[in-house]
């Protein structure tokens, strides 16, 4: 069972089908924050997300983690497919409203990038950010993260369609004091 504990209050667990309730529930409290899922979004919606997540994960070509704090989940973090030729994945990442503030993705993502840098020997790791959503964008910005470009009206969000910023972060500028990577705990 994949474990991995931050620090006293906050450990990621691999996302697996039986935690599709906790998922649907936290992110039907912050629908508004997530119109893109549209009326459709179901528990099931969420369990087929979750076995897309455990395929990639078999294939070592992703991995999805709930964040735990206090043992409450409080959001998810993913690397999106890695494309394995060119050493590179995109990292995805979500908290519920009640948990924002706490530094939870900010760890979450250390471990993920470390992980990434050092357990998978990827090269290059992008984070898109809606460009309005300052507090998404803070994190890339705190970790070091480059700012590539905007893509200007790139998604629909909420109802219109938003700017993307797209930050990238290189093996290269990844520094040693950052923290320990992942493990299968």
């Amino acid at each position: 069972m994949f474990k991995n504990v931050i620090d006293e209050s906050t450990e990621l667990r691999i996302l697996e089908e039986r935690h599709a309730g906790e998922v649907y529930a936290l992110m039907s409290a912050d629908l508004s924050r997530h119109p893109e899922l549209g009326e459709t979004f179901a528990v099931e919606f969420v369990k087929d997300k979750i076995r897309h997540d455990l395929s990639l994960h078999a294939e070592s070509m992703g991995l999805g983690a709930g964040i735990w704090y206090n043992g409450d989940l409080a959001g998810a973090i993913r690397y999106h497919e890695i494309d394995l030729i060119n050493r590179s994945t995109e990292l995805g990442y979500w908290v519920g409203s009640a948990f924002e503030g706490k530094g939870l993705v900010t760890k979450a993502c250390r471990a993920f990038i470390d992980h990434a840098f050092r357990s998978l020997d990827l090269n290059r790791i992008v984070i898109s950010c809606a460009a309005p959503n300052l507090r998404s964008r803070a994190v890339p910005e705190r970790l070091g993260f480059k700012q590539e470009f905007v893509a200007r009206q790139s998604e629909r969000l909420q109802g219109g369609f938003v700017d993307m910023v797209i930050y990238s972060l290189l093996k290269s500028e990844w520094s040693d004091r950052q923290s320990p990577g992942l493990d299968s705990r």
